[in-house]
């Protein structure tokens, strides 16, 4: 288990959007930091401590203040399992994107947040058109 809140906060988002996501910020170039994958289908991107207390306020100023939207932000007092750790019997958290050197310093949830926000949106109109 990796204790969130001191060295890095993880944005929660669908599996599906995450990936889509993780496509778009590295064509972008953006610095990135590790993204897991979990059996039950959640993209974590781990991103810069305090990402949990801003998220409301961030996702507002950039118009994204849909409660339906599902992004969540994990922050201290919680944690995530590490790969290739089993998730509760579920199965093993596996990584989309590993750690890298720049792992020490993820990058700031406001680099990213438009973005997820965007596919994360996508992805629910998609999937209630499928409903």
């Amino acid at each position: 288990m990796l204790p969130v809140g001191r060295t890095f906060d993880v944005l929660d988002v669908a599996e599906e959007a995450g990936c889509r996501a993780l496509v778009r910020l590295e064509r972008m170039g953006l610095r990135l930091g590790p993204v897991l994958a979990t059996p039950t289908g959640r993209a974590l991107f781990f991103v810069a401590p305090g990402a949990a207390d801003e998220l409301p306020q961030l996702l507002y100023r950039m118009g994204w203040d849909d409660t339906g939207l599902d992004l969540h932000c994990l922050g201290l007092g919680e944690y995530v399992t590490a790969p290739p750790s089993d998730l509760g019997g579920l199965g093993p958290v596996r990584w989309l994107r590993p750690p890298t050197a720049t792992a020490a310093q993820p990058p700031e949830a406001r680099l990213l947040l438009g973005t997820l926000a965007y596919v994360c949106h996508r992805h629910r109109t998609v999937t209630l058109a499928r409903a």
